[in-house]
């Protein structure tokens, strides 16, 4: 008990536009991944502090020189900034969790489904003298984990980087098993930008906005109300309506991800299939998009009918998982990392 008390073991879920951090203290963090230095000596004067981080980066950022280092899961190559800021925001999650003086930590990290090998070398950079050991494992499977999902169930991953997709079959998971697809939360937006500008030429807005429209609004299907938004028209707010833009931005994801989740289905062995059809979880951030489990259940008919349903907890699911890993693994699956 006591070599346990000694290691602080942590969950990270590091993710395109939130990540978070569950650790065996019981501390849970979620943090906007943005990573901010100030541009110069004055906005260094205004925000008083070296570095900023999640939404106080976001909301500073004419001030700031703002990374969002991490793009379809991955950390952006070739930029020293970039794996500098995410380093910075590991050690900030770690220190947000509040480890004891003296207290090795042991960090569990979900990364999209085929990025394992891709992404290693890059964690393994920027763990380095953060934590002590380290486990990277596959997002949907780290979920499955946490929330104990890990026979006949299909883990569907929507993030703002990449949905990932993950069948569990009461082992780990292969990469037979696991797909990732660049159609998510960033792909919405961008699409829903694009349509509002060319309905509304003369209007003014920021991929922060459309984000924030598609968060408090996004859906599949049938509204429950039009969707109108204030922004400036020649410096004058105005409301428009883009709930059609709406509509189509959030349904694009779903010929990828019906394609997807059909294909994986069609490769489980037969008489699991029906199982697996019944068990599929929603998870990340695109979880939450009112109507989209209904319109897979739709898509699902096809081939005798099955369930979707929402995570219930989308923000710490991820690293929820990452940290039952981290409790249940022996000591040979964790890979110290020299200071």
């Amino acid at each position: 008990m006591s070599g346990r008390r000694d290691v602080l073991h942590v969950g990270i879920d590091l993710g395109t536009s939130r990540s978070s951090i569950s650790a065996s203290n019981g501390a849970r963090h979620v943090v906007e991944s943005y990573v901010g230095w100030p541009v110069d000596m004055v906005a260094k004067k205004v925000v008083k502090k070296p570095i900023l981080f999640g939404r106080e980066a976001l909301e500073n950022r004419p001030m700031l020189n703002l990374h969002r280092p991490l793009e379809r899961g991955l950390i952006k190559e070739g930029s020293e900034k970039d794996e500098a800021a995410v380093r910075e925001l590991l050690k900030y999650l770690i220190s947000l969790s509040s480890p004891s003086e003296g207290q090795r930590v042991h960090a569990v990290v979900g990364v999209p489904a085929e990025a394992l090998r891709v992404s290693r070398l890059h964690l393994r950079a920027a763990v380095k003298g953060v934590a002590d050991a380290l486990m990277i494992v596959s997002e949907p499977f780290a979920v499955a984990y946490g929330i104990d999902a890990l026979l006949h169930t299909m883990i569907i991953d929507i993030g703002a980087g990449t949905t990932d997709f993950c069948v569990m079959n009461g082992r780990y998971p292969t990469e037979d098993d696991q797909r990732t697809l660049t159609s998510a939360g960033d792909s919405i937006d961008e699409q829903l930008a694009t349509l509002i500008r060319n309905k509304h030429a003369d209007v003014s807005f920021s991929i922060h906005m459309v984000r924030e429209w598609k968060e408090k609004h996004s859906f599949v299907g049938q509204p429950d109300a039009p969707v109108s938004v204030m922004v400036p028209v020649s410096g004058r707010p105005t409301q428009i309506d883009i709930t059609n833009e709406m509509k189509r931005a959030c349904e694009s994801l779903l010929a990828p991800v019906t394609e997807t989740m059909l294909d994986l289905l069609s490769r489980v062995e037969p008489e699991y299939q029906e199982r697996v059809r019944q068990n599929i979880i929603l998870a990340g951030g695109g979880s939450q998009i009112p109507g989209l489990g209904k319109a897979l259940e739709k898509a699902l008919a096809d081939v005798g009918g099955g369930r979707v349903r929402p995570i219930t907890d989308p923000i710490f699911a991820g690293s929820n998982g990452g940290l039952a890993i981290a409790l249940d693994a022996p000591a040979e699956d964790w890979e110290q990392l020299a200071a």
